[in-house]
Order: structure tokens, then C-alpha cells, then sequence
């Protein structure tokens, strides 16, 4: 090795060494810093408090201006009571019988023959019927399906839901924030090895980039599984509504027979509405994963067993 190329490999490592140690004392710095606010903050429980209540606070803003978008949307116009009094009088026993305030009928348009209930549980709820419904199902199957939705409002499903994505998302970008400048630190460290190290050294901009898309995949993964647990959790109480809705009319295999006319009238292609329907994609494991309802087939098949369960033979002696 001639005399320029080791003044040349010195220069190189001595440079890199001093991006080494400097890159080092960031990081002493930042982690200072960070514990100098960290024992200035509040309380970490109470921020993390904090944190969690101003995500509940905007999720039930959310929700309560995406009901006037979500009736907008289907036209939803109110169903009167002389147009339909039996259909009225069974709901107002139902809404009795699940302990619920007697929810407003409104009848809209949607993609499918579908229901979907919106609101909350003492008061101003309201159950929306797509206008397919009274041409496809008998009044005892369209009385089930009401039930059904009654349910999702007696235990405020949608009003949780929209409260853990509100979560999800808050959580989301702040571990963005935490780990993006970790991230960055990391990059530095990695280029200050490099030279040290003789090896070649590539723009700065993709170091950049490639910490940018580790962060943002690590939170990405996060989200996706914090999402499938509130898939999860909604698939169960799609489940937990069925129960409710024969229970409390005593005819699981009426609403079977809803279920089965609405899937085979229904388009899969239902849009920004979908997870409010009582129809679900089942398609598909990934697909299943990411459904809010479980396959059509397993909820009939559960409510026919319940209705087979319900069902006392004659004996005749």
C-alpha cells in the first residue's frame, strides 16, 4: 500500500471515529434530554391517562359525527308508525324486553339488503332498514333481524369499536414519534462503523430512507395486530348479537332464514359501510382475519343448533 492510500485509510478512520463518538454523545444527549423531561412530565401513568382520554374524547366525537354522515349517505327517512304499526309495536316489546330506549325506524338505501343500528342505548338510537328488506323477508325474520341489531345496541358494539380504533390510531403515531429518532440515531452509528471499518459508504438519503421503512413497518405490524384483535372482537360479538336476538324472540331458526335470503340477495361489494352490515365476507383466510363478521354459514349453522337445542319432542305413551 502506497504512502497516499494509508494517509487516505487513516484519514477515513480517523474521520469515522469522530462520526462514531459524536453520534455517540447524540445519543447520550437525546437519552439525557428525554429523562430530563421524562422526570419533569407528569406522572407516566397519568400521561399514559391522559393520552388514553383524549383518544376516547376524539373517537366519540368521531362517532357521534359519523352517524349524521352515515344517515346522510343512506338517505334514511323515517319510517312511520301508521305505515308499518305491527312492525312498530314489535319493536317498541323488543326494545322493553332488552332494556333499550325504543329506537327510531328509518328505512334508506343501501348497496345490499341490509340493516345496521346506530346511536346510543337509552336514547336516540335508531335502526336502519334497507328498503329490500320488507320485499325479502317475512315480518316474524324482519322482527329477528331488528332484534339482532337492538342487541349491538344494548351492549354499545359500534360505540366501543369506534372508541379502539380512536385508540389505535393515537398509540399508533405516537410510537411513530418515539422510535423515528432511535431510527435516525441508529443510522448515524451505521455509517460511523462503516468507515471505520473501510467499507464503502452509501448516500445519505437511502440510511434515511431504509430507517424510515423499518420504523414505520415495526409500527404498521403493530396496528395491523392491534386491528385484528378489534376484528376478533367484533366477529365475537356479531356471534353474541345472534344469541341476544334469538334469545329474546325465542325464534333462532326465523332469524337463519333472514341471514340466508339477505346473503344470497346481497353484492359482497358494499364499501365504507361494510362493517356496519349484518352480512359479512368470509372468503378467504386473510380475508376472514381481517372480516368484522364471521362466515354467513357458521352463524346460521349456530342458531339452527340452538333452535334443534330449543326443540322438545312429543312423547306419546
Amino acid at each position: 500500500m502506497d504512502s497516499d492510500a494509508l494517509t487516505t485509510r487513516l484519514l477515513t478512520v480517523a474521520t469515522g471515529l469522530v462520526l462514531l463518538v459524536l453520534y455517540l454523545l447524540l445519543g447520550a444527549l437525546f437519552a439525557g434530554v428525554f429523562a430530563v423531561l421524562w422526570t419533569g412530565s407528569p406522572d407516566p401513568v397519568w400521561l399514559a391517562v391522559a393520552l388514553l382520554l383524549s383518544a376516547l374524547v376524539f373517537g366519540y366525537a368521531s362517532y357521534r359525527g359519523g352517524t349524521a354522515r352515515i344517515l346522510g349517505a343512506l338517505e334514511a327517512t323515517e319510517l312511520p308508525r301508521d305505515r308499518a304499526p305491527e312492525l312498530h309495536a314489535r319493536v317498541e316489546r323488543l326494545a322493553e324486553a332488552m332494556d333499550v330506549g325504543e329506537p327510531t325506524l328509518l328505512v334508506g338505501r343501501m348497496p345490499m339488503p341490509n340493516a345496521l343500528a346506530i346511536g346510543g342505548r337509552a336514547d336516540g338510537s335508531a335502526i336502519v332498514l334497507d328498503a329490500g328488506l320488507f320485499r325479502l323477508l317475512t315480518l316474524d325474520e324482519l322482527e329477528t333481524i331488528v332484534a339482532h341489531e337492538l342487541a349491538h345496541v344494548e351492549s354499545r358494539d359500534s360505540l366501543v369499536q369506534t372508541l379502539g380504533y380512536s385508540v389505535i390510531e393515537t398509540f399508533s403515531g405516537l410510537l411513530f414519534l418515539l422510535l423515528l429518532p432511535v431510527g435516525l440515531l441508529v443510522v448515524g452509528l451505521r455509517r460511523a462503523v462503516r468507515l471505520v471499518l473501510g467499507r464503502p459508504l452509501e448516500p445519505l438519503s437511502e440510511h434515511v430512507e431504509r430507517a424510515y421503512v423499518v420504523v414505520a413497518g415495526v409500527v404498521v405490524a403493530s396496528t395491523v395486530v392491534a386491528t385484528l384483535l378489534l376484528r376478533a372482537h367484533s366477529r365475537r360479538r356479531e356471534l353474541v348479537a345472534d344469541d341476544r336476538a334469538a334469545e329474546v324472540t325465542g325464534r333462532p331458526e326465523d332469524l337463519a332464514r333472514a341471514l340466508t335470503r339477505i346473503e344470497r340477495a346481497s353484492n359482497p361489494d358494499s364499501g365504507l359501510l361494510s362493517s356496519l352490515y349484518i352480512h359479512g365476507e368470509e372468503d378467504g383466510g386473510v380475508t376472514r382475519l381481517l372480516a368484522t363478521h364471521p362466515p354467513m354459514r357458521e352463524r346460521v349453522e349456530r342458531l339452527l343448533e340452538r333452535a334443534d337445542e330449543a326443540w322438545t319432542p312429543i312423547e306419546v305413551e
